[in-house]
């Protein structure tokens, strides 16, 4: 059975995620990708303002196609997150609880993640257009000129997810691994 799960997510509420649980989102979640990530990390070295409020945020990594007629947008699968690990220990200290993605993180990503509170979610990549049948509104809140890669602000109902890695560092990546080899013989 999923949990459900509404962002914006509070770190208390991503403290009771725990790797392998099934969730549906709904409410508010930003897209961003490496570029933007960028973007934001230096602006915030800078001590400047943010063009969104990464506060109990949740930010998906994915770059989705134009919307189709009557669509809120295009065809919406997750990137490969290791892209965004040099600039993800900075956001999630910013307050960021929750990132969307698929593949690996590296350890200083789970380390911030264990610090702060915040999880790692697991989108299937491959289901983009089904995904974006859980986006009713979608509208491009900064960086215009990265095309698709801008960030974007989405009203999501029901996202289905997986929590690979939770606020404890327990990694479904591994653990899952270990029970399939464990329970081959």
């Amino acid at each position: 059975m999923a949990i459900r799960v509404t962002s914006p997510l509070t770190r208390e509420e991503a403290r009771k995620l725990h790797s392998g649980d099934s969730c549906l989102i709904s409410g508010v979640i930003y897209t961003a990708r490496d570029a933007a990530h960028k973007r934001l990390c230096e602006l915030a070295a800078q001590g400047k303002e943010l063009p969104l409020d990464v506060k109990d945020a949740i930010i998906y990594y994915v770059g989705p196609t134009p919307a189709r007629e009557g669509q809120a947008i295009g065809s919406a699968g997750p990137t490969t997150s290791y892209r965004m690990d040099a600039y993800s220990p900075t956001l999630i200290a910013l307050g960021e609880t929750g990132m969307i993605g698929k593949g690996k993180r590296g350890p200083e990503v789970i380390a911030a993640m264990k610090e702060h509170g915040a999880v790692y979610f697991g989108a299937i990549g491959g289901c983009g257009a089904l995904l974006s049948k859980c986006v009713k509104k979608a509208e491009v809140i900064a960086y215009e000129d990265l095309g698709a890669e801008a960030i974007r602000r989405l009203e999501v109902e029901d996202f289905p997810v997986v929590v690979i890695i939770d606020s404890e560092g327990n990694n479904l990546y591994e653990t899952g691994r270990k029970n399939y080899l464990e329970n081959l013989t």
